[in-house]
C-alpha cells in the first residue's frame, strides 16, 4: 500500500448535523436550476423565439461544454492543492455566486436588432462565462462529499439528499416557467414560444442561484477546521500531469467514466428534443406539461428516499444497473409503442395519464441510478488514494465531468442535427407538424438513445468496488495515517510513543 500521509492532520470532526446536511445538499438546485434551463428552453427559445438556425443554437452549446469539459479538471486539480485560510474548495464557491447569475440573466436577453451572427457570439460568450463559474462552485461543493461523509451507507444518503434537492430546484423552477413566467394564455398566445417572459424568468432563475450558492456554501462553513488542508509543496507540470495519470488510472474509475460518457450522450440528445417531443410528437399544453413536472418533483423524492435503501440491500452497482435499465425502459416505451400504433390518440385523458404514470416510473429510477452512481465515484476517492497516496476528490469529479460534458455536448448537437434532418420546420405551432417529420425524428431517436444506453449498463457490469472493499479501503488509510502520526510524535520527542495493551494509541484520525 502506498503511504497516504498527503494532507495536514486535522481535528476529528464533529457528526453532521441536519441543518448542514440540508444547506450542503440544496447546493444541488443552483446548478440544476442552470442545467434544467438551458437543457429546456435554450434551443427552443434561440431557435423558435430568436430565430437562429437549430444547428447554431446546438453548436454554441456544445463548444461551451467542451470548454467547460476542459475546465473541469483545472479547478478540481487546483482546488486539491490549493491552500487558504478558508481551506481548499470554499473559495471558489464563494467567488462563483454573482458572475454566474449575471450570466444566467443575461443568456436570456439577448440585444433586439442584432444579426444572426452578434446573437450567436453573445449567446456563446454567456454560456462559457456559465459553464466557467458553475463549475466553480458546484465541482468543489461535490468534492466535499466524500470528506463530510465516509461511511458506506451515510455517503448514499448525503448524496441522495443533494440530488433530492437538485431534481426538486429544476423541475419548481420549470414548473413555475410553466405556469408563472412562460405561461400560455387562453387564446394559445404567450408561453414558451413567446419572447415576453423570458425577462422575469431569467431574473428569478439568477436571483435563485446567486442566493442558492452563497447559502450552501456558507452552511458548510462552519466544517473548513475539519476539512484536509494539502502539504505545501511544488508541483511542476510535468509533475501534475504524472499525479494526474496515476490518480485516474483506476479499473472502477474507469469503467464509471465511460458508462457516464454514454449516458451524458443520451441525455444531451434527449434534453435537446424532450420540449419538441411533448409539444409537438404528443401535442400537450403547458398546462399538461405542468403536470409532468409535478410527477417529476414526486418521482425525484420516491428515488431519494429508496435509493440508499436499495443501495443497501442490493449494493450499488447492482442497483444502479437494475434502476437504469428499467428507467430506459420507461423512458423509449412510450414512443416505441406510438410507432406501432399502440398508444392512445393524441388529445385523449388515457394517453396524458400514461405519460404521467411513465414520468413517474422514469423519474424515480433514473434519480436511484444517478445517486448511487455518484456514491460509487466517492467511493472511488478512498480506493485511489490508498492506491496513490493522495486526496484527490477535485481531480476524480472533474475528470468524471470532463468526459460526460464532452460528449454530452455532442449529444446537444446530435438533437440539432436530428431536427435540421428531418427538416423540422420553423415557428412550429402545436398540431401543425407533417406526421412524417416527427416519425422520422422519433426513428432517429430511438434506436440512437437505445445503442448508448445498452453501452452504458453494460460497463456497469465491471466495476469492483464493494461495501467490503471500501470499508477495507478505510481501514488501510485509518492504519497509515496512525503510522505516519506515531512516526511522526517520535521525530518530534526522539522517543518511541507510547504503548499499551492494545498497542500504539490512536490519536483522532481525520474525516474522510
Amino acid at each position: 500500500m502506498t503511504a497516504t500521509a498527503t494532507s495536514a492532520p486535522v481535528a476529528d470532526a464533529p457528526r453532521l448535523n441536519w441543518p448542514t446536511k440540508i444547506l450542503y445538499g440544496a447546493g444541488g438546485a443552483a446548478s440544476a436550476i442552470k442545467q434544467r434551463g438551458l437543457s429546456t428552453f435554450l434551443l427552443i427559445f434561440y431557435n423558435q423565439v430568436i430565430g437562429l438556425p437549430p444547428q447554431m443554437v446546438s453548436t454554441a452549446l456544445m463548444v461551451a461544454l467542451i470548454f467547460d469539459a476542459f475546465v473541469d479538471p483545472m479547478v478540481g486539480q487546483i482546488s486539491d492543492n490549493f491552500r487558504s485560510k478558508l481551506g481548499r474548495r470554499h473559495p471558489f464557491m464563494y467567488a462563483a455566486a454573482l458572475p454566474v447569475a449575471v450570466a444566467f440573466f443575461l443568456i436570456w436577453n439577448p440585444p433586439q436588432g442584432w444579426e444572426q451572427a452578434q446573437i450567436f457570439a453573445f449567446m456563446l460568450a454567456c454560456l462559457l462565462t456559465i459553464r466557467l463559474f458553475d463549475t466553480f462552485f458546484e465541482l468543489p461543493s461535490s468534492a466535499l462529499a466524500p470528506e463530510l461523509a465516509k461511511n458506506y451507507d451515510e455517503r448514499t444518503s448525503l448524496i441522495s439528499l443533494r440530488y433530492f434537492f437538485s431534481v426538486v430546484g429544476g423541475l419548481g423552477m420549470t414548473l413555475l416557467a410553466y405556469q408563472v413566467f412562460l405561461k400560455e394564455n387562453p387564446d394559445g398566445t404567450g408561453g414558451v414560444l413567446a419572447r415576453d417572459g423570458y425577462f422575469s424568468y431569467a431574473l428569478f432563475a439568477a436571483g435563485m442561484i446567486f442566493l442558492i450558492i452563497l447559502a450552501s456554501t456558507a452552511g458548510t462553513h462552519r466544517q473548513i477546521p475539519y476539512l484536509r488542508q494539502p502539504p505545501a509543496r511544488k508541483v511542476t507540470l510535468k509533475g501534475m500531469a504524472r499525479e494526474v495519470a496515476h490518480t485516474l488510472n483506476n479499473r472502477s474509475f474507469v469503467v464509471l467514466t465511460i458508462s457516464g460518457m454514454f449516458m451524458s450522450l443520451s441525455l444531451g440528445v434527449k434534453g435537446g428534443l424532450e420540449l419538441y417531443f411533448f409539444i409537438y410528437f404528443w401535442e400537450l399544453n403547458q398546462a399538461q406539461l405542468s403536470l409532468l413536472t409535478v410527477a417529476g418533483v414526486i418521482a425525484s423524492m420516491v428515488g431519494v428516499t429508496l435509493a440508499p435503501k436499495v443501495a443497501a440491500a442490493m449494493g450499488k452497482r447492482n442497483g444502479a444497473i437494475t434502476m437504469f435499465a428499467g428507467a430506459v425502459l420507461a423512458l423509449l416505451g412510450p414512443i416505441a409503442l406510438r410507432l406501432v400504433g399502440l398508444m392512445p390518440p393524441n388529445g385523449s385523458d388515457i394517453l396524458f395519464y400514461i405519460l404521467f404514470v411513465d414520468v413517474l416510473a422514469n423519474g424515480a429510477m433514473a434519480m436511484m441510478t444517478g445517486v448511487m452512481l455518484a456514491s460509487m465515484i466517492a467511493d472511488v476517492v478512498e480506493d485511489a488514494e490508498v492506491k496513490t497516496g493522495r486526496r484527490s476528490e477535485g481531480l476524480l469529479f472533474s475528470a468524471d465531468n470532463l468526459f460526460k460534458k464532452m460528449v454530452s455536448g455532442l449529444g446537444v448537437f446530435v438533437s440539432g442535427v436530428v431536427l435540421a434532418t428531418v427538416s423540422f420546420p420553423q415557428n412550429a405551432q402545436r398540431g401543425g407538424v407533417d406526421e412524417e417529420v416527427l416519425r422520422n425524428m422519433a426513428l432517429i431517436y430511438l434506436p440512437t438513445l437505445l445503442i448508448f444506453y445498452a453501452i452504458a449498463i453494460g460497463c456497469l457490469f465491471l466495476f469492483r468496488i464493494d461495501r467490503a472493499t471500501h470499508e477495507e479501503n478505510l481501514r488501510k488509510l485509518e492504519e497509515a495515517a496512525l503510522k505516519a502520526r506515531t512516526t511522526g510524535a517520535e521525530a518530534e520527542t526522539g522517543t518511541p510513543a507510547a504503548v499499551g495493551p492494545a498497542g500504539p494509541e490512536s490519536p483522532p484520525v481525520p474525516r474522510g
